[in-house]
């Protein structure tokens, strides 16, 4: 979507472009109130700010909607096409990732109680996997704010390939 398309958008379609971006409800509604934006940069310097920080309820709702990384999720939604693009340097064909990725993932899902959460995008499968194995030395509270700080990546990533000047 073009900045000059979101900005002329009624309330409900700039949400639903946003949405996918971040499921956070006072995210979405601060960006789709803000309008109009006189760049792509005003607008992503909005949303990073706006961002900061998620709390940790909002982080657990968005949450709700990413699959484990390593595991493409299937679903036609936008979302999911984002984070299918994001995990491209995940192979699931590499039998020895994909089993270590999923031993981290149910490690750190019993630790901490959700899915593990990297911004994927940019990323290595190896450098993902070290990552796991390294936050799984984290304690809550460390894992809760480097959590928040991917989601708010993620989001900017995503929103910056979802509306261009």
């Amino acid at each position: 979507m073009k900045l000059a398309e979101f900005n002329e958008a009624d309330r409900t379609e700039a949400s639903a472009a946003l949405r996918p971006c971040a499921d956070v409800e006072r995210w979405v509604d601060q960006i789709a109130d803000a309008r109009p934006f006189a760049s792509s940069k005003e607008l992503l310097g909005f949303a990073r700010d706006a961002a900061s920080p998620f709390t940790p309820e909002e982080v657990e709702a968005a949450l709700a909607h990413h699959p484990r990384i390593g595991e493409r999720p299937t679903a036609a939604t936008a979302e999911a096409s984002m984070s299918r693009s994001e995990q491209a340097g995940v192979d699931p064909a590499d039998a020895a990732v994909a089993d270590a990725l999923a031993a981290g993932n149910r490690a750190y899902e019993e630790k901490f109680g959700r899915v593990f959460l990297i911004r994927a995008a940019g990323r290595t499968a190896p450098e993902i996997l070290a990552a796991l194995q390294e936050r799984l030395a984290n304690t809550p509270a460390q894992e809760d704010v480097i959590v928040a700080q991917q989601l708010r990546e993620i989001a900017l990533l995503r929103l910056e390939g979802v509306i261009s000047e």
